[in-house]
């Protein structure tokens, strides 16, 4: 497929008015960037109709896949109904109304109260005031202290690349007073002699000791990611989760899980903390709960924080003037009926998400490039190694997976890579046979590499 400009054309406008996100602006520029014009499911096709397996469901958001008809067709009813309001001057609408009636329909019975954002960062720049405002609140302004982990990944506005762990984020002017880090929970990484469940206690616990350093009277809440994102899909050991938790109620720490990945169906279940099996106290949304189709993300708050805060709170002083958007909740209302009535995250559960988790560990598991796999649902990470058995990672890992990403494109699927990792989350509706060509060309994606740098 082709459209009127050529390719050449774009890519002159774009370098004339763009910097993109997380690259050298001026490698990029030199080199042209892909012009994407057209999805279906699975796939996307460029300016000169090349056709690429999005094997990242664009930024793990299109969770149902390009080309949904339902979704296009209830953004267009709004538009002509109502295309604008705000909840400002003692306002609301219909369509908010009803997305948080069948948003709080899914989420576990704990939580009550949903402030609507426009992304994942704006939930996480919310969060820190929320949370700053419930101690405020019940007359402990001293607990501000957010403590978040190495790595960890949380947004790109400032208050968000503070609370992540991403030191060269930081050091572009990325961080604000009163936020501290502890290690992820990196077990190939970092496990020393320790097994994973051992591993998994001593990575918990040292938020304790955090906690005891700073002063518990002066931590506010720990945020993290149930499995680490953009950080390289890092999923903890099973003894992790829990003492996290055990260790956030018994100091007063208010437990904050960014499921802006993880949520609606990633993991098989409807949020990632359920498969983790803990208990947040509140919950950042975004990329899935409109399947990327419109900008849309929300902070959701349990009932005790709720409570407070409308009770004895007063003045909430916060908006957005697109908070709660009419257009994007008719969108998210759309998404959530068709991954619930069409049974999107079940399969993910019983069918999909097995299948391409076997696939991935029977065809990779002897890889010469891969040292680990990880992953559940539609989410998963191979973790590139020098030596499997010792776990001895490559000294150029990043160059590595950075040119099996490359290649990647070359053979029509786009996977990413980050920190010697290489990784997917394909779109939650994937058939078999789509697994099946995500698979084969990420094969032959790994096989070329290895080739290259002379392990196979």
């Amino acid at each position: 497929m082709t459209t009127s400009r050529e390719t050449r054309d774009y890519q002159a406008a774009d370098a004339a008015h763009h910097i993109h996100a997380f690259v050298d602006q001026k490698a990029l520029n030199d080199e042209g960037p892909r012009v994407m014009v057209r999805g279906d499911r699975l796939h996307l096709w460029d300016n000169d109709g090349r056709r690429y397996l999005d094997g990242m469901s664009g930024l793990w958001c299109t969770n149902l896949g390009y080309g949904r008809k339902d979704l296009n067709a209830a953004a267009s009813r709004q538009l002509e109904q109502l295309p604008y309001y705000n909840m400002f001057f003692h306002t609301t609408h219909p369509q908010v109304i009803e997305l948080s009636e069948l948003l709080f329909s899914l989420l576990p019975g704990h939580y009550s109260h949903a402030i609507y954002t426009n992304s994942g960062s704006e939930a996480n720049e919310v969060l820190i005031r929320t949370v700053r405002r419930y101690w405020q609140v019940l007359g402990k302004p001293e607990k501000k202290i957010m403590i978040g982990r190495w790595n960890g990944y949380h947004g790109s506005t400032l208050a968000a690349t503070a609370l992540g762990g991403m030191k060269f984020m930081h050091e572009m002017g990325g961080m604000i007073p009163d936020i501290a880090h502890i290690d992820e929970p990196y077990f190939f990484a970092h496990e020393g002699n320790l097994t994973p469940a051992e591993f998994g206690l001593r990575a918990a616990q040292q938020l304790e000791s955090k906690i005891l350093e700073l002063g518990a009277d002066k931590v506010a809440g720990f945020i993290a990611e149930p499995f680490q994102g953009a950080g390289g899909m890092i999923f903890p050991p099973e003894s992790y989760w829990p003492e996290i938790q055990r260790i956030c109620r018994k100091y007063d720490v208010l437990l904050c899980a960014d499921e802006v990945i993880g949520g609606f169906g990633r993991t098989g279940e409807w949020f990632a903390h359920e498969y983790f099996g803990f208990e947040p106290d509140t919950l950042s949304i975004a990329k899935g709960l409109t399947s990327g189709y419109i900008p849309m993300g929300g902070l959701i708050l349990s009932k005790n924080m709720a409570d407070v805060l409308v009770e004895q709170g007063g003045v909430f002083a916060h908006g957005l003037t697109y908070s709660g958007h009419p257009v994007a909740a008719a969108v998210a209302i759309a998404n959530l009926k068709a991954l619930r009535d069409e049974g999107v995250v079940t399969r993910v559960k019983d069918d999909i998400g097995p299948y391409l988790q076997q696939c991935l560990r029977e065809v990779f598991g002897n890889h010469p490039l891969v040292g680990d796999i990880q992953g559940t649902g539609m989410v998963a990470a191979l973790q590139l190694a020098e030596d499997k058995a010792t776990r001895k990672r490559f000294a150029n890992e990043n160059d590595i997976a950075w040119r099996c990403r490359t290649i990647g494109f070359e053979e029509g699927v786009i996977i990413r890579s980050t920190l010697g990792r290489m990784i997917m989350a394909p779109a939650l509706i994937a058939s078999r046979e789509e697994i099946d060509e995500l698979v084969g060309k990420t094969l032959k994606a790994l096989d070329r590499t290895a080739q290259e740098y002379g392990r196979l």
